[in-house]
């Protein structure tokens, strides 16, 4: 999906597409940020919130591939951002089970080449990471500094990202891992149970992996807060408040949907094991973030699950 097309007069504004890197960038280069992955779940909510007196420059990964280092160079040296969001990514999870070779290109060596271009032009970046470079072994959130232990190909190519990020610009970069995203767009979990609850008599869903829904408004907050802290660096959590299996969220899902309107009628939920649902990909069983560092450092709360998902759904409503 491409940025709205816009004319360069339009970089004074908060957001602008891709159309306008080939203009001459804004004035105020200390409130500027370029958004990769701007077509996703998140870089929608990412360009949707920017914060007043900033200019956000957002691309899609068809726009603005980060696997061509080339590439991302010629367009940092020309934007020259404050900072760089790298919320691109190969995100299915099943999928790079059968294109290892492309996860890594987005995810290991993209992050690189975005890393390397931001350190060549003095801008922060702030790249988006994920619950699943964790095993799920260890019985309690898991801390920044807790041992990883991807399980799949997914959780390792952005492991690797992560490595790579530290590696090249550890000083000026901040690691937001998050966990469990959806939103009113694009392809979701909250969605996706929208749809069945709509078009079968019975759905099963998964019960014994356990991590923490996420409103995709709310990482958008947070790396946004973190955009604007130039003291934090390092490995940062955040997600919502709270924890549930897959099977709680589609429950909680049918039963807000339900109130609001969203939904007709009720239709059984049925809980299954995971070797009753198998999966290209493993995923971890326990794969909760502990974000108290994170909110100490931002200076942010975080809120239930269960409120930010009853605010999105009341966007679908309004919708």
């Amino acid at each position: 999906m491409s940025s709205d097309a816009l004319s360069s007069d339009a970089l004074s504004s908060d957001t602008v597409s891709s159309d306008a890197l080939s203009s001459a960038p804004p004035t105020d280069s200390h409130r500027r940020a370029l958004i990769t992955g701007g077509g996703g779940q998140l870089g929608q909510e990412l360009r949707d919130t920017v914060p007043t007196g900033w200019t956000a420059l957002s691309c899609t990964s068809a726009e603005f591939d980060v696997t061509r280092p080339g590439q991302v160079g010629e367009v940092l040296e020309r934007v020259r951002p404050a900072v760089v969001i790298n919320a691109a990514a190969y995100t299915g999870v099943d999928a790079a089970e059968q294109e290892p070779a492309r996860a890594h290109a987005v995810n290991a060596a993209g992050a690189a080449n975005v890393a390397a271009a931001s350190r060549v032009v003095g801008a922060r970046l702030i790249q988006v990471s994920t619950d699943y470079v964790f095993g799920g072994a260890l019985g309690r959130p898991y801390l920044p500094d807790d041992r990883t232990e991807p399980l799949g190909v997914y959780g390792r190519t952005k492991l690797e990202g992560e490595r790579e990020v530290m590696r090249i610009a550890a000083d000026t970069s901040v690691i937001l891992r998050t966990a469990w995203l959806y939103s009113g767009r694009g392809r979701n979990f909250v969605l996706t149970m929208l749809r069945l609850f709509r078009e079968r008599e019975e759905v099963g869903v998964v019960c014994d992996q356990v991590g923490t829904p996420t409103w995709c408004r709310s990482a958008a907050e947070a790396i946004w807060a973190a955009a604007q802290r130039p003291d934090v660096s390092g490995i940062h959590h955040w997600t919502d408040e709270g924890m549930a299996s897959w099977y709680e969220l589609a429950l909680a899902v049918q039963e807000e949907a339900l109130a609001l309107g969203l939904l007709q009628r009720p239709v059984p939920i049925r809980p299954l094991r995971s070797d009753q649902y198998p999966t290209p990909a493993r995923r971890p069983s326990y794969s909760v973030l502990d974000a108290s560092a994170t909110e100490a450092a931002l200076g942010l709360r975080r809120r239930p699950w269960r409120v930010t998902l009853h605010l999105m759904l009341q966007e679908l409503v309004r919708a």
